[in-house]
């Protein structure tokens, strides 16, 4: 494992620190990172070159398992900054400027995702960069030892919390977005895969509430009618039984905090409705699951504390700007794996921008008809960027976990 020493910047003025003090981890999981350079603030899994092992891709490198030490360019790493060391000369270093420098910097990769988007039987690379910018896939060179060739997917993706999962039912994944004003998805063509992706807007148009720094999207099943709905922090839009791709979906008004991270549909306490998942503010506190009653009424459940009240698990930490759910444990329940996002606006803004970036399992379990999460502490020096991604890397059968952010690259595997 790697060791490493993380200096956080103290004595900020006027922040009033309310995070809890993290205990120990529990032991459970082994962390290495395998970068120490910010690159990019999501990351993907894909066996890039089919020889049986996952790989981890973030940034401008997929780095090659079993053990992550070596790294390829998938293209030209061209960012870097330039400090000045102990002995007072000036120093390149490689990457976005984040915990290696002094000031804030914000990456090009803020979310990315693996899939074979031309059917060569090769993983590709999805890359969603700075919100309101271009998303683009990078094309696997099928094994050889060379930059990817690059195609543009979306020119406009806005929202910080893009998610890429098949919304139309046709078993293709889609992306999940707001762009110019609307919310909707955009779909590729796998007998065109070169070519834009069609966007297809869902809601009218409002600039003014969908715009590119909107924070908060995901998607589910809430009403049970076997179509994919689509969730943001005002509500939830019904996919409808035949649609015309043009009429907007309908909306259904529910307050889902102030504008979270990642949103899921899932069914919580096992009632058979489904419930959501979110954060609450992305830059503030509060881990929350809805509960959906009988009546479609909605009823908060909060998971972790913010400055207002006690969250169920006393856990209390700054920036869930990314959730995952997943199967720790293997009892069959997702489980939310989530942490404070480090240095999101840099450290003297946000609350709490020196606290401990910690990464969190939420460990889910039920009974008799109720739900209750278990803290569990994976990591106090990763935290989380915009995304946070499970699966299994060393193929033991466990689902491990990869995070990146201003901190560098982690993988965490469950022991």
């Amino acid at each position: 494992m790697n060791q490493f020493v993380l200096i956080l910047p103290l004595g900020l003025a006027g922040v009033v620190a309310i995070s809890t003090p993290a205990p120990p981890p529990t032991g459970e999981w082994a962390t290495t990172r395998i970068s120490r350079h910010f690159w990019a603030e999501g990351c993907c899994v894909a066996d890039v070159n089919k020889d049986g092992h996952p790989d981890v891709l973030s940034g401008p490198y997929w780095h090659q398992g079993p053990d992550f030490t070596k790294s390829h360019e998938i293209h030209p790493p061209a960012a870097s900054f330039t400090v000045r060391n102990a002995a007072g000369a000036e120093e390149k270093i490689p990457g976005f400027e984040g915990a290696l420098g002094r000031k804030n910097a914000y990456s090009d990769n803020f979310i990315s995702y693996a899939h074979d988007f031309n059917g060569d039987g090769w993983k590709d690379y999805l890359v969603i960069g700075f919100p309101g910018k271009e998303t683009f896939w990078y094309e696997n060179p099928t094994g050889k030892e060379a930059h990817w060739p690059r195609h543009t997917a979306l020119r406009v993706t806005d929202n910080e919390s893009p998610a890429f999962a098949d919304i139309n039912g046709d078993r293709i994944p889609d992306l999940l977005a707001m762009s110019e004003g609307t919310i909707g998805y955009a779909s590729y063509d796998p007998a065109q895969p070169t070519a834009e992706w069609k966007w297809r807007a869902i809601s009218p148009k409002d600039p003014e509430n969908y715009q590119r720094f909107t924070h908060g999207l995901g998607h589910g099943d809430i009403n049970g009618d076997g179509l994919t709905d689509i969730l943001e922090k005002n509500g939830w839009w019904e996919q409808p039984a035949s649609w015309d791709g043009v009429a907007p979906w309908k909306r259904h008004d529910v307050r889902f905090g102030t504008g979270g991270a990642q949103m899921y549909g899932y069914d919580v306490n096992g009632d058979g409705r489904t419930d959501v998942i979110t954060s609450l503010s992305a830059h503030g506190y509060g881990l929350a699951w809805f509960e959906q009653n009988a009546d479609s009424t909605w009823k908060s459940h909060l998971i972790t504390g913010t400055p207002q009240q006690e969250g169920e698990t006393g856990v209390v930490f700054t920036q869930p700007h990314a959730i995952e759910l997943a199967d720790l444990n293997g009892d069959g329940l997702k489980d939310i794996v989530t942490g404070k996002r480090f240095w999101a606006h840099g450290p003297d803004m946000d609350p709490e921008p020196a606290a401990t970036p910690v990464l969190y399992a939420f460990e889910l379990k039920r009974d008799g008809g109720n739900a209750t999460y278990t803290a569990r502490l994976i990591n106090d020096q990763s935290g989380v960027g915009t995304q946070v991604i499970s699966a299994d890397l060393n193929r033991d059968g466990k689902p491990d976990i990869v995070t990146a952010n201003k901190l560098g690259c982690f993988v965490h595997l469950r022991k």
